[in-house]
């Protein structure tokens, strides 16, 4: 299996699978003497773990992060960064009763089909549990943006029927963690919990919609024609478990006119900016120093405890329910994930940008 790195000169690889004894990964091309906040890397690590909200699953890990190499003394060496993160509760147990079913809309059939193995515990490789690593990397990565002042902030937006109806330009972002499904705004998340409460009652899943802001992004990031910076982040943002979609800027632009969603220039304090940001942020693949804007899509989690029909691996036709412990909506615990594709991706940049400033 190849393809486990994201980037080409800031990088992240990651290793482990769901139900073994670590999952890890090693981060190269950080540049040498950042000082690491090690207490800030644990805390967004702790802010993607499962929680005792009914939307999450029961498997609640530690996720303590060990550093194995790159660092001393609390500094980057230039050399890779080494971590590892122990598995303490994992139940491979629960996997057995369906090791040889194809659980619908999950990865189990086309693994088996392209490696002819599969590691059935959990979904092996294929488990959203290897996203802890990216959140160790992204947080790794906002030292680097954390010297051009560029914050990251992520929220949830929508989750099954219940839309937020507020801009993230009139909300608090700040206070996105204060709360249990990472809506900043509580009306609506009150009611999104109704929704999360009446498909757990059902045995049934939701997904929603994550929507990320990215304040003090310089302009010029990006590399045309094929390492745009919208690129870069859809690819990203894309290769994280039950993501189905990814709009920058305005979510409905297809059915507008052009007079309606251009973005006119105007001059304030000598700088040129954009009366509007129907865009994103984001012209011709490069950043204009707006506010970079995009929602992302997630689907239902595939696990539901409801009967189901599907096929095992000797072709029978099979009537089953899932066992073991999964996430009613796997959104709120998604909003820091979403946040560490982008950290590394306007990282890597931002060193692409400032290649001699590092």
């Amino acid at each position: 299996m190849s393809f486990n790195t994201i980037g080409k000169y800031l990088t992240l690889q990651t290793f482990g699978e769901s139900h073994g004894p670590v999952i890890g990964g090693v981060i190269d091309g950080m540049p040498a003497n950042i000082v690491i906040d090690k207490a800030y890397v644990q805390n967004r690590v702790n802010l993607r773990r499962a929680n005792k909200h009914i939307s999450s699953t029961d498997r609640i890990e530690t996720d303590t992060v060990e550093w194995l190499s790159g660092i001393f003394e609390n500094k980057t060496l230039g050399s890779p960064i080494a971590f590892i993160i122990k598995n303490n509760n994992t139940q491979p147990k629960d996997y057995n009763s369906i090791k040889e079913i194809y659980r619908p809309s999950h990865a189990d059939f086309t693994y088996q089909q392209k490696y002819g193995i599969r590691d059935f515990r959990g979904g092996g490789r294929s488990s959203a549990r290897e996203t802890v690593c990216r959140v160790v990397g992204g947080a790794i990565a906002q030292h680097i943006l954390d010297k051009y002042n560029i914050k990251v902030y992520g929220f949830v937006s929508q989750i099954g029927t219940v839309k937020l109806q507020k801009t993230a330009e009139v909300l608090d972002l700040s206070t996105v963690y204060e709360t249990e499904l990472r809506c900043p705004d509580l009306n609506f998340e009150n009611l999104m919990n109704e929704e999360i409460i009446k498909a757990y009652q059902e045995g049934d899943t939701l997904g929603g919609t994550i929507t990320c802001v990215v304040k003090n992004a310089p302009v010029g990031l990006g590399e045309p024609i094929y390492h745009k910076i919208n690129a870069q982040l859809a690819q990203a943002i894309n290769s994280i478990n039950a993501v189905k979609g990814i709009i920058f800027g305005n979510e409905v632009i297809h059915n507008k006119k052009g007079s309606e969603i251009n973005d006119l220039f105007e001059i304030e304090n000598n700088n040129i900016k954009t009366k509007s940001n129907h865009s994103g942020g984001i012209q011709g693949g490069i950043t204009n120093g707006m506010d970079i804007i995009f929602h992302v899509y997630f689907k239902p989690i595939a696990s539901i405890k409801i009967n189901q029909i599907s096929v095992n691996q000797n072709l029978e036709t099979i009537d089953f329910k899932i066992g073991g412990r999964h996430d009613v909506c796997v959104v709120p615990r998604a909003v820091p994930i979403v946040e560490a594709m982008t950290q590394l991706v306007l990282a890597e940049a931002i060193l692409l940008q400032n290649v001699n400033n590092f």
